[in-house]
């Protein structure tokens, strides 16, 4: 149906699109708006004749249509003091965090096709969360997405109890009303279990992540009852804070503890990795005398040496599920909540 294109003086306008598409300019509008109800060939050649055109939406008209920002906030809520050095501090570690960076591509693919875009906003101490339920009250953003790094958060019952739209990333430790999307942690964790018994592995060690987080409970936890399944009821456990330096001290310690441990089984990546480093400069040999496996499978895994065989958690995926979520509560004020389990797999490298 697209025809060609004479770019005329000056920006491109609906006008131009219609041209090039052969439909009317009140078609065009409604593609470029959003509407539903247009045939979608007719969806597809707009959308053609948009890119052969390089037309831009007035976002600002646009808004006037809709009734909405077209914004969506992205929220890491953390807990920190309210001085300036510590939200510095947690706002570095957050953007230099690889796991934050899965969330942001999943994110990020899943709002650009849509015309919407991502607002990063950091949510540490009570007067952030104020502010972030009040940027959405005041219409600046359609909608939060959520991803918690503490058990205790106030924020996602705040946005329930305000009536806002929200999805959280993974299912918080006090039940709140909103979406969101997880993964099947126990699952994960036996997986890793029955693949170190089946290596031969019988004294096992395991390092935890952040003990209220219901993930690394449902690590942890099925991690062990596997393992007792399988005829192992006592794993060490060395708690960690999903750091590279918590890896390493309590692999350390569990070293000091159970010097003939033959496999370790760690809550995340990074401190897998910080326990490689430590076998490595006690002379264990990776995975011939220690079985090492991780959780999450980030660009960490496949860096580490030797490679980390990870429980994969697909992050993008489950990043790009939660804005869904959120698009749909946004356009459905009553659609009801909703959570997304997602499958996870074991990916198998060198270290197990």
């Amino acid at each position: 149906m697209s025809r060609g294109f004479r770019r005329s003086a000056g920006a491109p306008t609906l006008e131009d699109v219609a041209r090039a598409a052969g439909v009317s300019r009140a078609t065009v509008s409604r593609v470029v708006n959003g509407v539903r109800n247009v045939d979608p060939v007719i969806q597809d050649a707009v959308r053609q004749a948009v890119a052969a055109t390089g037309y831009a939406p007035n976002r600002a008209a646009r808004s006037l249509v809709t009734r909405r920002a077209e914004t969506i906030a992205l929220v890491v809520s953390g807990a920190a003091d309210d001085s300036p050095s510590a939200s510095t501090a947690f706002a570095g570690r957050t953007v230099t965090d690889p796991f934050f960076g899965r969330v942001v591509t999943g994110v990020v693919q899943f709002l650009r096709p849509r015309s919407m875009h991502p607002v990063l906003m950091f949510a540490e101490s009570p007067a952030d969360r104020d502010h972030v339920v009040s940027y959405l009250r005041q219409g600046s953003a359609d909608g939060a997405l959520i991803v918690s790094n503490h058990a205790d958060d106030p924020l996602p019952a705040q946005l329930a109890t305000a009536g806002l739209p929200a999805v959280v990333f993974a299912r918080p430790a006090l039940p709140v009303p909103l979406s969101c999307v997880d993964l099947d942690h126990r699952g994960g964790a036996r997986l890793a279990a029955e693949h170190l018994v089946a290596r031969g592995c019988r004294r096992p060690v395991t390092i935890t992540g952040p003990t209220a987080l219901p993930a690394v409970q449902d690590r942890v936890g099925g991690f062990r009852d596997a393992m007792a399944q399988c005829g192992i009821p006592d794993v060490p456990v060395a708690d960690g804070e999903f750091s590279q330096e918590s890896g390493e001290a309590a692999m350390a310690a569990l070293l000091e503890r159970h010097p003939r441990l033959d496999a370790v089984f760690a809550a995340n990546d990074v401190m897998a990795q910080g326990a490689c480093h430590v076998l490595r400069d006690r002379g264990r040999r990776i995975p011939e005398d220690v079985a090492v496996i991780g959780f999450d499978d980030g660009p960490v895994a496949a860096a580490c040496r030797p490679a980390l065989t990870t429980v994969r958690q697909p992050v993008e995926d489950m990043a790009a599920e939660m804005a869904r979520l959120l698009q749909g509560h946004i356009e459905h004020p009553d659609r009801p909540v909703t959570t997304v389990v997602f499958t996870p797999e074991l990916v198998l490298r060198e270290s197990a």
